[in-house]
């Protein structure tokens, strides 16, 4: 019996070995043999998760047309991967992907590290902060006042708890869009929403439009539900919107969805303005594409005197087109797995009878927790709270990045969690494969593009601050240093780091 479950095509695997920029070759290096960069990109990619494990890869001689080279070369490439415990072959079933014995399974998407990993290793793979305390625990201690009425209930409430679904409406309605209870549905976290808005709207092979790039827990989501992803490209400098760009793809891909992230997006930090988003609903009410809009980020401004342009959902006062989607887990705490949708009450109908057979409901315990925290003006004091650690954060590394790494080019958001940097001209899947050997984790740029792109960057959160942000880019560029000579192993080991 075969030991793959999916296979890559000639074409796809051809496009994604291209898609990895050439390492620089430092003084008195010499370029690898053809047959070991060949391997080298395979195992890249088997390593970032673009590659699944177990994946048929196609045969040697598909794979030397695609790429242009000598089936010798592709042989040794294969051969070189299964002595490393990176390929397993056999006659008849053919040859696919693997990890060595002991490596841990590659994520396809971004994932926190184990607690015990973080003595000696530096996370920058997770944009998320600690709790905001004293809020947390007050939040649950409110909670444990407001649970015993419910616990004398069956306890599933599939559209959320009304008095939270009541008190998020009210927010809206304060930002200035009139919203009804009816227009809320509460879910565990951003991820379930966009997960349930996914299988609502997108069944498989349905057409998604999504921002290049884009946040990649969410590209991977939708590629594990059957979408077809169509990127649209942000404008030149990734630091606004091409509206351009998205009447035209919206207009001829005729998408059944559009994902965007207009307040300080993930990962670029950037910041749709008021033109753009209307223009942008526009776009989409004329195309019959229902926007998907991720505010998970909104409370995260970060500079004085910053005023933030109005919600997409304010431009669409019909409630036809836009759908918003909100969550806990950024402006407080990730572990606080509480999420919304907004949208017309028809819709919210259809989200809530198809959760029957999702997860039936969101955690009683974590709702009323929420719903303290909104409703007795302890969320405004806990955000408070995370944009002062954000700030800092975000200043420290900036320095860092800075002094450590001159060459390095990135935009200053004016909020959000993360930078978006390109890494003068080194390939970010090889920084971030090196990074972990000398002990600091960083997400490589193709994880928020689709089909490759943005090998040339990686995304860096400011979630340490002070000396943990400086050894974090002394790390990176130690990492830098091995990759820009073309090392193969460490030379550097990595000391723990007590934050």
């Amino acid at each position: 019996m075969a030991q793959w479950t999916s296979a890559v095509g000639a074409a796809q695997l051809a496009r994604l070995l291209n898609s990895q920029q050439e390492r620089p070759a430092g003084p008195g290096t010499r370029r690898p043999p053809a047959y070991r960069a060949l391997a080298d990109g395979i195992r890249l990619l088997v390593l970032e998760g673009r590659v699944p494990v177990a994946a048929r890869l196609p045969a040697e001689r598909e794979l030397a047309l695609s790429l242009s080279v000598s089936r010798t070369t592709v042989a040794a490439a294969y051969e070189s991967l299964r002595s490393e415990g990176f390929l397993e072959s056999r006659r008849g079933a053919g040859s696919w992907t693997a990890v060595p014995a002991g490596n841990p399974l590659p994520a396809r998407g971004l994932e926190p590290l184990p607690p015990d990993a973080l003595g000696s290793m530096i996370d920058l793979g997770c944009a998320a902060l600690p709790a905001p305390e004293p809020w947390l625990t007050r939040a649950v201690q409110g909670a444990l006042e407001e649970l015993p009425p419910y616990a004398h209930t069956h306890g599933d409430y599939p559209a959320g708890l009304p008095a939270l679904r009541t008190t998020i409406a009210e927010r809206y309605t304060a930002r200035g869009i009139p919203t009804m209870p009816e227009q809320i549905m509460v879910t565990t976290g951003a991820m379930g929403a966009i997960d349930a808005i996914c299988h609502l709207f997108a069944g498989r092979g349905e057409r998604i439009a999504v921002e290049s790039p884009s946040y990649a827990n969410i590209l991977q989501l939708m590629r594990e539900a059957g979408a077809r992803l169509v990127p649209v490209a942000m404008a030149e400098g990734l630091a606004s919107w091409d509206m351009d760009r998205w009447r035209q793809v919206l207009r001829d891909a005729a998408p059944r969805l559009a994902y965007v992230v207009a307040d300080f997006h993930n990962p670029t930090g950037a910041l749709a303005d008021e033109d753009q988003r209307r223009r942008l609903v526009d776009a989409a009410r004329s195309a019959g594409t229902v926007l998907v809009v991720d505010e998970t980020m909104s409370e995260l401004h970060l500079d004085e005197g910053f005023e933030l342009p109005r919600p997409v959902c304010g431009f669409d006062p019909a409630g036809s087109t836009v759908i918003t989607v909100g969550s806990a887990s950024k402006a407080f705490w990730a572990g606080m797995r509480i999420g919304w949708v907004r949208a017309a009450p028809d819709v919210i109908r259809s989200l809530v009878a198809a959760r029957a057979y999702a997860d039936l409901g969101t955690p009683v315990l974590e709702q009323l927790a929420v719903n303290w925290l909104l409703s007795t003006g302890g969320w405004e004091q806990a955000v408070d709270i995370r944009r002062d650690q954000a700030r800092e954060n975000r200043d420290a590394l900036v320095a860092a990045v800075r002094r450590e790494l001159p060459s390095w080019e990135f935009e200053v958001p004016h909020g959000g969690l993360t930078l978006w940097v390109r890494t003068g001209g080194l390939s970010g899947s090889r920084l971030a494969e090196v990074g972990e050997r000398v002990g600091v984790r960083v997400p490589s740029g193709p994880r928020f593009g689709v089909d490759g792109a943005f090998e040339g960057y990686v995304r860096l959160p400011f979630t340490v601050g002070g000396a943990v942000a400086e050894e974090a880019a002394a790390r990176l560029a130690a990492a830098a240093r091995l990759v820009e000579t073309g090392a193969n192993g460490a030379t550097e080991t990595p000391r723990t780091f007590v934050a």
